[in-house]
């Protein structure tokens, strides 16, 4: 993410009793296991699918989406998803409340996450990030052309990106301004005429009786706090996801244009999927 929200109140500080913390034990272990032993079989698989298929990943996506979609089991959150999955080459765009987007948007659809260059050097995630086909880029106008080229290869080659063009995660209640930079490399003379971008509106809704923001992730709160809150809830919530029609990029005269119209339709299906 390159900016942080961090409007209104912080949330509440985080308390564990002890029944939380048993269940912090339980989950932990149960989804460590799922995790870690997701990504072992998925490199196992990959030293034979990459020489043999190259960019192509015919086999270690549904491990991925297998490891994502049992997550959610795992932590007692319900998963819902409406709609039509895009058969078209392209991208996925939606809005982003915190690091569970990952699994829910990894839990119904094969796809690759776009990501800042520098979640490569990060512990744990960025090693996750790597095997699973991340693909990373660097807000560096010198290498734009060899960034385009890099996504036409992996979009040519079948892969269904996803980037957050909010550019940071929220509270999860509202959708903010979509940032238009990454838009452009559909724009390219080889990618236009082919490639279709489907807007996601994602909304998780919290436990009964908790705040309303309780899986948002946002300012300068800590990723382990908030992964410990998420396993010491006794009681859990559900991620539900839309999938609206997908838009085709030669319909629209410039990247601001599509940008302003997936923004629009993930805004109004948020705010239909929340009232």
């Amino acid at each position: 993410m390159s900016a942080i929200w961090s409007e209104g109140e912080p949330p509440e500080p985080l308390r564990i009793t002890a029944l939380g913390g048993v269940l912090i034990l339980l989950r932990a272990s149960i989804l460590g296991a799922l995790v870690f032993g997701g990504l072992l079989l998925l490199l196992l698989v990959r030293l034979i699918e990459r020489p043999l298929c190259g960019l192509h990943r015919p086999v270690t996506p549904f491990i991925t989406q297998f490891v994502c979609r049992n997550a959610f089991r795992i932590l007692g959150i319900g998963f819902t998803a409406h709609g039509t999955l895009m058969k078209h080459r392209g991208a996925v765009v939606a809005n982003h409340t915190s690091w569970l987007d990952i699994f829910a948007l990894n839990a119904k659809k094969r796809i690759y996450f776009v990501s800042k260059a520098e979640v490569a050097a990060w512990p744990g995630i960025g090693w996750l990030a790597r095997a699973t086909g991340t693909v990373f880029i660097e807000r560096n106008r010198a290498r734009a052309k060899e960034q385009t080229d890099l996504f036409e290869a992996r979009l040519m080659a079948g892969h269904k990106l996803l980037f957050f063009p909010e550019g940071t995660s929220t509270d999860g209640l509202r959708v903010l301004p979509f940032k238009t930079t990454l838009f452009a490399a559909f724009f390219g003379d080889h990618l236009r005429d082919i490639c279709y971008i489907q807007p996601v509106s994602a909304v998780f809704h919290a436990p009964n009786g908790a705040e309303q923001r309780f899986y948002g992730w946002w300012g300068d709160m800590e990723f382990g706090p908030h992964l410990l809150k998420t396993l010491a809830s006794l009681r859990q919530g559900r991620v539900e996801l839309t999938y609206h029609t997908p838009l085709k990029v030669s319909d629209f005269a410039h990247r601001k244009a599509l940008a302003a119209e997936c923004e629009r339709v993930v805004r109004q299906g948020h705010a239909e999927m929340r009232n």
